[in-house]
């Protein structure tokens, strides 16, 4: 293959690339494994942690030449191929320590991350945490305060499954007190996502492209909800889910007209990679 006819899929895993069941539907599994095959990369763009997203790619068998993660939203992008972190970006701990207080004087549900667990203060050993843990298959670990962290995070996640108003209030502090070195954005109804500055999936996108040699407009997109709109709005070729959010099919090149149930994923990669070729 010549370097510039390279091509790079960016997907996202809930919605898009895994159905209802959090499987994957076998005809995107035969259509990944005939894109690299033809050398084309595939690379996971998730907000899950690293560990979480490691293991799915591990289940997907994800894990060869041409394969790639990019976890937390942006915050660490990872080689699946030689196990090896390539960049990662974390939140100072003045921070940290700062929104965690903040989130217990309103009584919001508030996490983070070391390498292999979640972590909660007691008050959030609750429903939101078991909830979430079950959903993306990684333990949790509770400390007695977040004083005690010392090393830097990559994110930090608010949940409140039952009512999104009081994170969306907590959201417009943080962006009135850190708004200059943090972002805040929904992940979905019930998650806020809490990062770097501009620690998105659309600046992965470019930057992961960059580190692979291959020309954004040679890039594809995948995804759902609004934490992929950045990525779609990236990509070469920005595609959204039929079953994704008005917002994420307003900003796509394309629609889906198979959701994430019916190998939506396939039929992106049937279009824009193994029938371009």
């Amino acid at each position: 293959m010549q370097e510039n006819s390279k091509k790079a899929l960016f997907l996202d895993l809930d919605g898009t690339l895994l159905n209802d069941a959090k499987e994957v539907p076998e005809k995107n599994r035969i259509a990944i494994d005939k894109m690299l095959d033809r050398g084309h990369s595939v690379i996971i763009t998730t907000g899950r942690p690293l560990s979480s997203a490691v293991t799915q790619a591990e289940r997907l068998n994800l894990t060869g030449p041409g394969c790639y993660l990019i976890a937390y939203n942006g915050g660490i992008l990872y080689d699946t191929s030689n196990r090896k972190e390539i960049f990662k970006s974390t939140v100072p701990l003045t921070y940290v320590r700062t929104i965690f207080k903040e989130a217990e004087r309103r009584n919001i549900h508030i996490q983070t991350y070391n390498d292999t667990k979640v972590l909660v203060e007691p008050r959030c050993d609750d429903e939101e945490i078991r909830v979430y843990c079950s959903k993306i298959l990684v333990e949790y670990e509770v400390i007695p305060d977040i004083e005690l962290l010392e090393e830097e995070p990559v994110k930090m996640l608010a949940i409140d499954l039952h009512d999104p108003s009081p994170l969306q209030e907590f959201r417009e502090w943080i962006a009135s007190w850190a708004g200059d070195e943090i972002d805040t954005f929904f992940s979905c109804d019930e998650y806020i996502e809490i990062v770097r500055k501009d620690l998105n999936k659309g600046n992965a996108l470019r930057q992961m492209a960059q580190l692979l040699g291959v020309p954004v407009e040679n890039t594809i997109a995948a995804g759902d909800a609004a934490n992929d709109t950045a990525m779609i709005k990236m990509a070469g070729i920005g595609c959204a889910m039929i079953n994704g959010a008005d917002e994420v099919k307003a900003s796509a090149n394309y629609i889906t007209e198979l959701d994430n149930n019916n190998a939506g994923v396939a039929e992106i990669i049937d279009r824009f990679i193994l029938n371009s070729d």
